[in-house]
C-alpha cells in the first residue's frame, strides 16, 4: 500500500477497478449465445442458437468488440461514405462541433458583455434568453433548415459543398451552446470589483482600454468556465444534429447502426463520443486551470 500511495497508482488502479466493475454488471445483464444440437422433422441433426438473459439482445463485452473491432483497428479507412474508421467518423464530427463552437463563442460572449454592463440591456433581453436558453436541439434544427433553406455553395463540378442541412447543422450547434458563455461571462463582468472601474475612470482610461485592461482580464476565468461548459454541449449536440441531417459523423454512424440494429456498433459509438466528450472537458479544464491560476 505504501508503494501504491508513494507512486500516486490509486488514480490508476481504481479508475481501472471501476472500470472492471462496469464491465462485469455489463456482462452479468447482456444476452448469452447457448446452442444445442437437436433433430428436426426429418431426423437430421441441426444446431439452433438462442440468446438468454436479463437484456437478451445486448450484445457482451467480448461480442462488441468482436463486431466493432475493424472500426477500432483500422480507425481512419474510408470503405464508404457511411462506412469509415470511427476516429474518421469522429473527426467529421469534430470539425462541425468546432465551426458551431467558434460561432458560439463569437456571438455569445458580445452578448454576455452587454448583459454583464448594462442593466437596460439586461431588463430587456434576459426574459428572452431566459425563454430560449432551454430550447433543446431538435425544436432549433427545422427551425434552421427554413431559416437556410436558400443556402447552397456549389464548387466548378456544380456539386454542392455547403448547402441548406450544413447551415441549419451550424446553426443549432451555435445557438445551444452559446448560452453557459453568454451567462458566465455576463456573471463574471458583474463580480469585477468597482474599485478596479474607479482606477480606471482616476486613470481617464477610454472605454476601450477599460474593457481591454480591466474587464476581459478579470472576466477571463468565468468566461473559460462558460467556454468549457458550451463545449460540452456543442459535442452532445452534435449527435442529434447528424443523426437528423444524416450526416456523416459519430451521431449519423450511430443512427444508422440503429437502423440495422446492430448493438455493437451502437455500443461502439456510445463509447467513442463518451471518451471524445471526456478528452475535450480535460484540454477546457487544463485551459481554464491556467487562467484561474494566473
Amino acid at each position: 500500500m505504501h508503494f501504491i500511495t508513494r507512486y500516486k497508482l490509486d488514480t490508476v488502479l481504481l479508475p481501472l477497478a471501476a472500470i472492471l466493475v462496469c464491465c462485469l454488471l455489463w456482462y452479468s445483464i447482456a444476452g448469452k449465445s447457448v446452442t444445442t444440437v437437436k433433430k428436426d422433422d426429418w431426423g437430421d441433426m441441426v444446431k439452433e442458437t438462442k440468446r438468454f438473459g436479463v437484456s437478451k439482445d445486448l450484445p457482451t463485452p467480448a461480442e462488441t468488440w468482436t463486431a466493432s473491432k475493424l472500426y477500432v483497428v483500422e480507425p481512419f479507412a474510408k470503405r464508404g461514405e457511411l462506412d469509415q474508421g470511427i476516429l474518421r467518423f469522429t473527426w467529421l464530427s469534430l470539425k462541425l462541433v468546432a465551426q458551431g463552437y467558434f460561432l458560439a463563442l463569437i456571438i455569445g460572449t458580445p452578448i454576455g458583455f452587454f448583459l454583464g454592463l448594462s442593466k437596460k440591456f439586461t431588463i430587456a433581453f434576459d426574459p428572452i434568453i431566459q425563454v430560449l436558453r432551454p430550447v433543446s436541439p431538435l425544436a432549433w434544427l427545422p427551425l434552421g433548415m427554413i431559416l437556410f433553406s436558400g443556402v447552397q455553395i456549389v464548387d466548378a463540378g456544380g456539386r454542392t459543398t455547403f448547402g441548406a442541412s450544413d447551415a441549419a447543422a451550424l446553426f443549432t450547434i451555435a445557438i445551444c451552446a452559446m448560452w453557459p458563455t453568454v451567462m458566465n461571462t455576463a456573471v463574471g463582468v458583474r463580480a469585477v470589483p468597482q474599485d478596479y472601474l474607479n482606477v480606471a475612470k482616476v486613470l481617464k482610461l477610454s472605454k476601450n482600454k477599460t474593457l481591454w485592461k480591466v474587464l476581459v482580464p478579470s472576466t477571463l476565468p468565468y468566461m473559460f468556465t462558460g467556454f468549457r461548459l458550451s463545449l460540452g454541449i456543442a459535442w452532445l449536440v452534435i449527435v442529434a444534429v447528424e443523426m437528423l441531417t444524416g450526416r456523416p459523423g459519430i451521431g449519423g454512424f450511430l443512427w444508422q447502426q440503429y437502423n440495422a440494429n446492430s448493438f455493437a456498433h451502437i455500443i461502439l459509438c456510445i463509447l467513442t463520443i463518451g471518451v471524445i466528450g471526456y478528452v475535450l472537458d480535460r484540454l477546457m479544464s487544463m485551459i481554464e486551470g491556467r487562467f484561474k491560476t494566473a
